[in-house]
């Protein structure tokens, strides 16, 4: 037999090696083998996935598609938490900014019409919106898709001043308006107070006229609450103080085979593995033998993984950010490693906080509904996904067992592998926006 050449060998070793590291990566990040105390389980992505998306989502859908179609903005929440000591949130349709701020900045806009030209002689106007994530595919324009921004920009072409339709006629380009939003929402999110601006030469144009063209074009799906004129230097997004998110989790599965999957707290009492009232999960290592453990204190046998959560658990794990400024890169998704560096991955958790309710029954026949987690998050910014991927996070964690300063943890890890991959975006939804400084008593969920 011929002796194999040093280059080929050179080749089989060098592949061996590939496929060793590639082993070894994917032992290291299947489970999360953390530095922290916690010796529970952690679920992998797939799991973690699984976990979340066999829920009777179309339940939330719908509920957020009433909301919609109400037209009642954010205020439609309320009835999620009448029974619950919790706040009612009292926010203006407006989007937070009141009469007479806005009052004001007109007048000091006429004041700079008078000095100065150019873009200052332009009609500004603030646009409050109202879509159901469902119906879209998310906010941001993109071709051959039906997007919120899409819909919104045709349906203000006929406000679009000659100039720009001349300019839009020349480059064999659709005559549509130009709208800039407070933030872009991915395919199936809700909005209930979305913000977003438009601007005009046209000095005939009016608000109503505006609402009444935008409302024609999806009734129901795409409601506008509000549309006032602003300040020549209202951008929705760059003013923006605070966004408030609200997302909707079921605790029970869509199909259940057996109750001792069910992850609602309630219904889980009796487990000897949970203790509702601590809000922690104990320890079921102890239970396991010891070639079960391996070196990094994660459990190796699939069966012994955490099948409950307790709201409380979350509750306690969220709190801890709230206050703090912190680096979210290691929450965030779709953003090049190249900036996910400095001030632009810091965000200011005002508000973070989650709570157990009834999520009313859409079903005219049935009169009872379904038990949700309400996860309550207010920040001055979120980075792509960051709230779908701390909800998920913190159920994860919540399941382990771990401390309550699980997430501030997280924030130094190297890998975002290290964090769970984001819940479905149906139930999360936009509850506003703000101008003026926050307010705690206007939250949902409070002491």
């Amino acid at each position: 037999m011929p002796a194999k050449s040093p280059i080929l060998m050179a080749v089989v070793a060098k592949e061996a090696a590939r496929m060793a590291g590639m082993e070894s990566e994917k032992q290291l990040y299947a489970h999360y083998n953390h530095t922290d105390s916690c010796h529970l389980l952690r679920w992998t992505a797939r799991e973690s996935y699984q976990f979340m998306y066999e829920r009777p989502w179309e339940k939330v859908v719908q509920f957020y598609s009433n909301l919609v179609s109400c037209g009642t903005g954010a205020s439609g929440l309320s009835e999620l938490f009448r029974d619950k000591k919790h706040g009612i949130v009292n926010i203006s349709e407006n989007g937070g900014n009141s009469e007479e701020t806005e009052a004001a900045a007109s007048v000091a806009s006429k004041d700079n019409e008078k000095r100065r030209g150019g873009r200052w002689n332009r009609l500004n106007f603030k646009i409050i919106l109202s879509y159901h994530g469902g119906s879209f595919d998310g906010w941001q324009k993109q071709p051959d898709l039906n997007t919120v921004q899409g819909v919104v920009e045709k349906s203000l072409g006929e406000f679009v001043d000659e100039n720009k339709a001349k300019q839009l006629k020349e480059r064999s380009l659709p005559i549509e308006g130009s709208a800039q939003v407070a933030g872009r929402t991915d395919k199936g999110v809700t909005a209930l107070q979305q913000v977003c601006s438009f601007y005009t030469w046209r000095k005939d144009v009016r608000a109503g006229e505006i609402k009444d063209a935008i409302n024609h074009v999806a009734p129901e799906k795409l409601v506008v609450l509000a549309v006032s004129k602003v300040s020549r230097e209202f951008h929705p997004n760059f003013v923006a103080k605070w966004r408030h998110y609200l997302y909707i989790f079921p605790l029970k599965k869509e199909n259940p085979k057996d109750d001792s999957e069910h992850m609602d707290p309630h219904n889980s009492i009796s487990k000897p593995d949970f203790d509702l009232e601590e809000g922690a999960m104990i320890d079921i290592s102890q239970k396991m033998p010891s070639d079960k453990i391996n070196e990094g204190n994660v459990i190796q046998n699939p069966e012994a993984k955490p099948q409950r959560f307790s709201v409380n658990k979350v509750d306690q794990i969220l709190r801890q950010l709230e206050g703090k400024m912190l680096s979210y890169k290691m929450f965030a998704r779709d953003t090049q490693a190249s900036r996910s560096m400095g001030p632009a991955m810091e965000c200011f958790m005002f508000h973070s906080r989650a709570t157990e309710t009834t999520l009313p029954s859409t079903d005219k026949k049935s009169e009872e509904g379904i038990r949700v987690m309400c996860v309550e998050l207010v920040a001055n910014r979120f980075l792509r996904k960051m709230v779908r991927v701390l909800v998920a996070t913190a159920i994860r964690e919540a399941a382990a067992g771990v401390e309550q300063d699980a997430l501030i943890n997280l924030m130094g890890a190297t890998c975002r592998r290290a964090t769970a991959p984001p819940a479905p975006p149906d139930g999360l939804c936009l509850v506003d926006v703000g101008y003026d400084e926050f307010k705690r008593e206007n939250c949902f969920i409070l002491d």
